[in-house]
């Protein structure tokens, strides 16, 4: 049985991954275990990932697949953004993935075909008021799967996966009325919301052998916005 972890794991498209990888020895590490279910395959290691990680000891030596989940969303007008705001978005979203990929990439090497999978925004490729601190951050993301995807090859794939707004708990507060629900499913030529689910599944083909002919891409998971005018 193949082992995956999962780094966030415990709300939103992270919790959905681990809900469909039943066929898999899941290991998430996530500063709180609220959420999962019981499981026999469910491993949980409690852990702060924007802090250094000195003990992995409770991981196997070999992990077949990595999916870095955590992320932000800080929305503001490009004036009132601090530096702050950039190197709090910076630690999130980037070098906390890097620092995970760096202290698992031994695991991951000595697996067959290993899988690593990033999450990045519609926001990258399609240039939106007020996320600039986060676009910023994610087009980092981006830059880090292609030149990874080179650098490990043949040995690990590298992946990224772009959504666009996705009822999560992160995203509420941009979605806590009717009015502003409506105002976001016109913004999406296929008119309604991502769900995680959505994303999930993305990311389980990713880790799949499906996928195994599949390197260095960012596959845009956004109701059509990147691509369509609604």
């Amino acid at each position: 049985m193949k082992n995956i972890v999962i780094v966030g794991g415990t709300k939103g498209i992270g919790k959905n991954i681990v809900e469909l990888l039943t066929d898999f020895n899941v290991y998430v590490i996530a500063r709180t275990k609220n959420g999962l279910a019981e499981t026999d395959n469910l491993h949980f290691l409690e852990a702060d990932v924007t802090q250094p990680m000195n003990d992995l000891s409770e991981l196997p030596d070999v992990i077949h697949g990595l999916v870095y989940c955590p992320g932000s969303i800080n929305l503001k007008p490009f004036h009132r953004l601090k530096e702050e705001d950039f190197l709090n978005d910076w630690q999130i979203n980037f070098m906390s993935g890097v620092r995970i990929i760096q202290a698992l990439l031994p695991s991951l090497k000595n697996a067959e075909g290993a899988s690593i999978v990033l999450f990045s925004t519609v926001a990258v490729l399609t240039g939106m008021p007020f996320h600039a601190s986060i676009a910023a951050a994610k087009g980092a993301v981006e830059g880090l799967i292609r030149s990874l995807a080179a650098e490990l090859a043949p040995k690990i794939r590298v992946n990224g996966i772009a959504p666009s707004l996705t009822q999560t708990t992160l995203t509420e507060k941009l979605v806590n009325t009717p009015d502003k629900i409506e105002k976001a499913v016109k913004r999406h030529p296929l008119q309604r919301l991502g769900q995680p689910g959505d994303i999930a599944e993305i990311a389980c083909f990713f880790l799949s052998d499906k996928s195994g002919w599949i390197t260095g891409q960012v596959m845009h998971v956004d109701g059509g916005m990147s691509t369509i005018q609604a």
